[in-house]
């Protein structure tokens, strides 16, 4: 069965699945990994370590890029983390980036930054555990003073919490900003061409001069600029999160 909303299709069923909804979240997110899997082999078929194609020079200059990102905020004992962190970076960035193509963004989804932040919720206290054990993970909600447990409690919990939403809150920002100044220069056009009587004005008022030029201004920030920076910025807060997770209390 499907569901729309003014004619959009929001979600299917298919009943042998048991009637689990399929959302457009899904089904962009998973043609975005498959797309960016065919390009990792592409990049990464016949390497060679004498005279490399252009080809193996992007993916090295890529897998640089990401080792650097990781070792310069985490340091090189997390270098395990390169491959976890380069993956959510480029789901993130092209996810962000899909709007572009008319498809439907899944960071527009507050679900997506939710799974992707619950993830890195659990890598921080594995890490924590790790490090300092699970009565030294249990002891530190106690620091400095005991009675401060419940507060240390909501302030770990909320650790994921401000991830997705400052994410999510950035991203569809964008998006009601650029409508808004879509819809804002449709109706200047029509008042100011509206001031020419008669037909011309009215044909004149129909045609959007004024969305030629500023749209793609914008565009260059809240869909390129942007999608890059909160990419970068949950990523970063990925690294940081887990190597402080990893100092021993």
């Amino acid at each position: 069965m499907e569901v729309t909303l003014n004619g959009a299709p929001i979600y299917f069923e298919i009943p042998i699945l048991g009637g689990i909804p399929i959302t457009a979240t899904l089904v962009v997110t998973w043609v975005i990994m498959v797309l960016l899997t065919l390009f990792c082999v592409f990049l990464t078929r016949d390497l060679k370590v004498k005279d490399v194609s252009k080809r193996q020079a992007v993916a090295e200059f890529l897998v640089k890029t990401a080792e650097n990102f990781v070792n310069n905020n985490m340091g090189p004992a997390f270098a395990r983390y390169v491959p976890f962190v380069a993956a959510l970076f480029c789901l993130s960035l092209v996810s962000s980036l899909s709007s572009l193509l008319g498809c439907f963004s899944p960071t527009a989804d507050l679900s997506t930054e939710i799974a992707w932040a619950v993830l890195v919720f659990v890598l921080i206290t594995a890490t924590k555990i790790k490090t300092n054990g699970v009565l030294g993970y249990a002891k530190g909600f106690t620091q400095p003073i005991p009675v401060l447990t419940p507060f240390n409690i909501i302030s770990e919990l909320a650790t994921p919490v401000s991830m997705a939403f400052r994410h999510f809150g950035n991203i569809v920002s964008g998006y009601v900003i650029s409508t808004l100044v879509y819809a804002a220069l449709l109706a200047a056009n029509r008042a100011l061409f509206g001031l020419i009587p008669g037909a011309v004005g009215t044909v004149l008022g129909a045609i959007p001069f004024l969305d030629v030029g500023v749209p793609a201004v914008l565009s260059l920030y809240f869909d390129w600029f942007s999608s890059f920076m909160q990419a970068f910025i949950f990523c970063m807060l990925t690294t940081m999160y887990i190597a402080n997770a990893a100092e021993a209390d």
